[in-house]
């Protein structure tokens, strides 16, 4: 019988190189299967991670709910508080008017005033100098006028507005052919010194409780009563 020759890629093998081959291509196919289930792992942690944030990210939104709705809540009440105590504010500044007007003529009759009228709540307008303003108590008589901002607890800034009352009063006054003299006054239920002593620096008479009625108090010395 004659024998046929083998194949070229037949020549050269042996079963070593065979097994080596094998043994290679083992190793190539379970590295491959750790690097995927590693990969695999990898992608569960993401997504994992991934459903942490989301339920992260709900949380915080609804906690900014939350917030909106207290912040809501709290503006409300607030705004009802304000209006509370601007009603409320209000009628005490109309008790302390009720106190403080009937003693001011026969307190400032001490000063040397003879005042024959005082009026409450008095309007100023005029249109033609932008001039609106209400005057608590105005006391007046041929001569002079005498304009009381009546507050609870006067301040600083409500001193430097009866000032620029004042000045506009001056030229309202000006414009209607009234050369009386203007004189201003502050008065309160609680007078800290340093309005108190601002008030009588800027020429103010003060008025202020003592005992059972109120009181009236001069600038002098350094200090004397401004008129406008």
């Amino acid at each position: 019988m004659e024998m046929t020759a083998a194949p070229d890629y037949e020549r050269g093998l042996t079963f070593e190189k065979v097994w080596a081959a094998l043994k290679e291509t083992d190793r190539i196919v379970k590295e491959s299967a750790g690097q995927q289930e590693k990969l695999k792992r990898t992608m569960e942690e993401v997504a994992e991670r991934q459903k942490e944030t989301e339920r992260a990210m709900k949380e915080a939104a609804e906690q900014q709910k939350e917030t909106e709705r207290a912040m809501k809540k709290a503006a409300e009440q607030r705004e009802l508080t304000d209006k509370q105590f601007g009603r409320l504010n209000n009628r005490f500044g109309e008790m302390i008017e009720y106190m403080v007007v009937p003693c001011l003529i026969g307190q400032f009759r001490k000063w040397g005033f003879t005042f024959t009228t005082v009026h409450q709540n008095t309007v100023i307008e005029d249109p033609a100098h932008d001039f609106y303003t209400e005057i608590d108590a105005f006391l007046e008589n041929g001569d002079k006028a005498m304009l009381v901002e009546i507050k609870s607890k006067p301040t600083i800034d409500h001193i430097k507005e009866h000032l620029e009352r004042m000045e506009k009063m001056r030229i309202f006054a000006d414009g209607r052919g009234d050369s009386r003299k203007y004189l201003g006054a502050v008065a309160g239920i609680i007078f800290n010194q340093n309005e108190r002593r601002f008030a009588l620096k800027c020429g103010l008479y003060v008025i202020e409780p003592s005992g059972d009625s109120f009181t009236v108090t001069a600038p002098e010395g350094e200090y004397q009563p401004r008129e406008w």
